[in-house]
């Protein structure tokens, strides 16, 4: 297993917490920066907000009142990011913290949401899912995942003024909230590369080293080499946390409706 990893590296050639349960004393980027330029927006979705993480709450003193109906939402402010530290640990909705996927946490957004993110000084945007609460700055309004604060160029500084704009999705008229969870399947991106044999030849070794199926999916000359897909989310993040341990550091989630027929 330990050869079929090697033989795959080389073919591809804050939120705030007082609880002590993170193994880094304080945020820092990966340590070798993986490349994340074929990680693609959050696509938005009609979900029902989480059980978890979505009631008032209370941090250093200071209550916050979570919005229930949140109606047209865009403001302007700092945006932090945060990374390592907070890697595969649980988020306030009690999802696993990836920060290879396009998320960000929010102080008083319903979990989850959809975000626009635009980087004031640069022009660059990118589409977010807010699963976690923070950051507990006052001068600050958005905590950006480490894929998301590189795609909009916000590594370099650390904080950025940016503009957050919420993207409503209209609940389905003719399904119950049950059915709605279940449009969507999941795959974990492992790798993406441009030539479409060594693709192939990457999805052979990955069925083989994790034992499950593996898909590739084509976007324009870019093959994407995933594991799924998935029907469960639970499971697709245990598979994104096994993928981690195995040191494929790059891997993340991806939901993609089922009434795309993709």
């Amino acid at each position: 297993m330990e050869k079929i990893l090697s033989i795959i590296v080389v073919l591809l050639a804050g939120c705030s917490s007082e609880d002590g349960r993170y193994s880094l004393v304080t945020d820092k980027s990966p340590k070798v920066a993986p490349t994340l330029m074929h990680i693609e927006n959050a696509q938005p979705r009609y979900e029902p907000f989480s059980r978890a993480g979505n009631s008032d709450y209370s941090v250093r003193g200071k209550n916050y009142a979570v919005l229930k109906v949140p109606g047209e939402y865009s403001k302007i402010g700092i945006a932090s990011w945060y990374g390592e530290k907070f890697h595969g640990h649980k988020t306030s909705n009690g999802e696993i913290y990836d920060m290879y996927s396009m998320s960000a946490a929010h102080r008083i957004l319903p979990l989850p949401s959809y975000v626009e993110v635009t980087n004031m000084t640069n022009g660059k945007k990118a589409i977010v899912r807010v699963n976690d609460r923070g950051p507990f700055h006052e001068d600050r309004i958005i905590d950006l995942s480490y894929a998301a604060a590189s795609k909009l160029g916000v590594l370099e500084t650390g904080l950025v003024l940016v503009k957050v704009t919420l993207l409503k999705v209209d609940k389905p008229i003719d399904n119950s909230e049950w059915e709605y969870a279940r449009l969507n399947r999941y795959f974990v991106q492992l790798v993406a590369m441009s030539d479409e044999s060594k693709a192939i030849r990457a999805a052979h070794m990955f069925n083989k080293q994790f034992n499950l199926p593996t898909d590739i999916r084509r976007t324009d000359k870019v093959f994407r080499v995933r594991l799924g897909p998935f029907n469960d989310y639970k499971q697709t993040q245990n598979t994104v946390l096994l993928a981690h341990e195995h040191q494929i550091n790059e891997a993340f989630i991806v939901v993609e409706p089922i009434a795309d027929g993709l």
